[in-house]
């Protein structure tokens, strides 16, 4: 029977792991019927493909993620009012391209100038602030008492490290999270192609970008955003580029940490017997981040368009053909991860693709990893006497997973 997989459709949001497993099996380079896009499943592939950025573009970023959809009269009217109140042209935004969406050699300049904000000295400098925001959180976890896991520890948390990082003011910081949200909605979510309802929100986040970005520049403060627009630096970023990267910064800083902590929770709540033993050895929290990471990816796919015809697995690609690299199916390949549907503390994650690999492995790995492990060392012991008291209904996006709820309760003092 063909499959009828396309990465774009919801029909597999909620578990696409058996068709993960038929892709790897029957069709490693799958053609989906809807889009077009050649699906890549198998973990050697994936991995190929990543690391040849001159076969392998990353634009397809771009092109998929910044689909403006067809000029309507309530787009155009939608997309006027954004240039009058921001000044900045989207168009020009998608020409111009992202970190994640630009190649070697640019992307290998931009990302030196944005990474200085993330070095390790720079990162292990936050450990204390998370402590206390997941400290204030689990104060809120009470006996008797409903505790929405997501809503009140799994945003707060990479939401606030990373404003404060920014320098943005305390009382905007909610607002960081919606403008996520609405990000996530237009990239990959149900207003893709149809961002006309949403180009208010975000006119508000690239006005607020903006005049940010001016401020630090006359007025610098210890903060990530002076550090990039630093006039006595020749490289200094201009407003639109910081614009571009702290529209980056809230999907893969916050949305990848958010969904990280959310899916670990579920899994643990439904094995048991891991719980137990990571709650008798707290020293294997670093080793279930990474597992978790592998067992359920926060984010499920990354696109690339061939810079040439190109043959995999027997299948022509053509010149200027969107790769879908499934890093979901990767990181459960059974001819690098035995029995890749259990959640295995012994396993050797070394190679799993939850970060991608090659020039754009995620430079914010560090700072999810060091939020994740402070997050479940307070959470494990915690989890012990709780139970799932509602279903967990999944992040509307074919590019993260998480679950967009996880309703819990206390059962014991």
């Amino acid at each position: 029977m063909p499959i009828d997989y396309d990465p774009l459709s919801p029909r597999w949001r909620d578990d696409p792991f058996p068709v993960y497993r038929q892709l790897r099996d029957q069709a490693p380079v799958h053609r989906a019927p809807g889009s077009g896009m050649f699906c890549i499943s198998r973990h050697e592939d994936v991995s190929r493909v990543l690391k040849d950025p001159e076969t392998f573009s990353s634009s397809a970023m771009n092109s998929v993620l910044t689909d403006l959809g067809r000029i309507g009269p309530r787009f155009a009217w939608a997309l006027l009012r954004f240039l009058l109140r921001t000044r900045v042209n989207p168009f020009e935004m998608q020409r111009r391209g992202s970190l994640i969406s630009i190649d070697p050699p640019r992307h290998d300049a931009l990302r030196s100038i944005v990474n200085r904000g993330f070095v390790p000295r720079h990162i292990a400098a936050w450990e204390g602030r998370a402590r206390r925001l997941v400290s204030d959180a689990l104060r809120e976890l009470r006996p008797g008492e409903r505790f929405e896991l997501v809503e009140r520890l799994a945003v707060p948390l990479p939401v606030t490290l990373i404003a404060e990082m920014l320098g943005v003011q305390p009382e905007r910081q909610r607002d960081f999270k919606r403008w996520s949200d609405v990000i996530v909605a237009v990239a990959s979510g149900p207003a893709r192609g149809n961002p006309a309802g949403l180009m208010g929100e975000l006119a508000e986040l690239f006005v607020y970008l903006r005049e940010a970005a001016r401020e630090r520049r006359r007025r610098p403060q210890d903060d990530l955003v002076s550090l990039l627009v630093d006039p006595s630096r020749p490289d200094a970023l201009d407003e639109l580029d910081v614009i571009q990267f702290v529209v980056l910064l809230l999907v893969a800083g916050n949305e990848t940490t958010t969904n990280l902590i959310g899916n670990a929770v579920l899994a643990l709540l439904h094995h048991e017997d891991v719980l137990a033993r990571v709650a008798g050895e707290p020293a294997l929290v670093p080793q279930l981040v990474e597992e978790v990471l592998r067992y359920d990816s926060p984010v499920q796919l990354v696109f690339r368009q061939a810079t040439r015809a190109v043959t995999l697995r027997d299948v022509r690609i053509p010149r200027d053909g969107v790769l879908a690299l499934l890093l979901g199916s990767a990181n459960r390949d059974e001819r690098v991860f035995p029995e890749p549907d259990r959640l295995d503390l012994e396993r050797d994650t070394r190679g799993h693709l939850a970060f991608g690999f090659g020039p754009h492995f995620c430079m914010g790995a560090a700072l999810a990893r060091l939020e994740a492990r402070v997050a479940l060392e307070a959470l494990v012991p915690e989890l012990l006497a709780c139970k799932l008291v509602a279903p967990s209904p999944r992040v509307e996006s074919f590019l993260v997973r998480g679950p967009a709820r996880v309703e819990l309760e206390r059962i014991a003092g």
